[in-house]
């Protein structure tokens, strides 16, 4: 198979979808107060993960892009929980992308303590071919829930899965006191909005 050639639609969807969120982003800081949206990043799984996850699923690599659906990864990270929720909504709102599933992941969170909201859209790509629609998943999640997730990936990483049992059990400490601490500030939401206009006027 002719790898560069397949992941090259995903590319474009990463690419594609990193501009729109961040002109969001930008129409929000220009005609309101206050963007849900805090930062966008964007990758597409390097090949050799892309192979690794299908061999550990047992999928066959002409399965690979309907049965692999984070190849397309975007990050849409919030200052607020309520945030990710607007974003949500606007999300299922766009015509130029369709909803296959959600998950979420912020009101019932996974064993380890990872909270997120999880979107597998299916984004349509123009290629010198024509449309061509691949699978994308975008992440919602606040500050403290990127800052927890991103250092348990790295744990994953080290640890090739097998975290052991007490750096497990600071982790969900850890995911729990990120939350609270999301709380604490949701709870002061409007002091923090108030301070930052006063900020960006400056």
């Amino acid at each position: 198979m002719d790898w560069e050639a397949f992941l090259a639609p995903y590319a474009q969807a990463v690419e594609e979808l990193k501009i729109k969120f961040r002109g969001v982003r930008k129409q929000f800081n220009h005609e309101t107060s206050h963007s849900p949206i805090e930062f966008v990043t964007g990758r597409v799984k390097p090949l050799a993960s892309i192979l690794e996850k299908a061999d550990e699923k047992h999928i066959s690599y002409d399965r690979i892009e309907k049965d692999i659906q984070d190849i397309a990864g975007i990050r849409v990270v919030c200052q607020f929980v309520d945030d990710i929720y607007r974003v949500v909504d606007m999300v299922r709102e766009r015509n130029d992308l369709q909803i296959i599933i959600e998950k979420d992941y912020i009101k019932k969170n996974k064993d380890s303590g990872y909270r997120s909201f999880h979107l597998i859209i299916e984004y349509p790509v123009q290629t010198i071919r024509g449309e061509k629609k691949v699978l994308a998943e975008i992440q919602i999640r606040t500050l403290a829930m990127n800052f927890w997730a991103i250092n348990e990936h790295s744990l994953n990483y080290k640890y090739k899965g097998k975290i052991p049992t007490d750096v497990k059990e600071r982790l969900k400490g850890a995911a729990e006191a990120a939350f609270r601490l999301d709380e604490e500030m949701s709870k002061i939401k409007k002091e923090v909005q108030e301070a930052q206009r006063i900020f960006h006027r400056k």
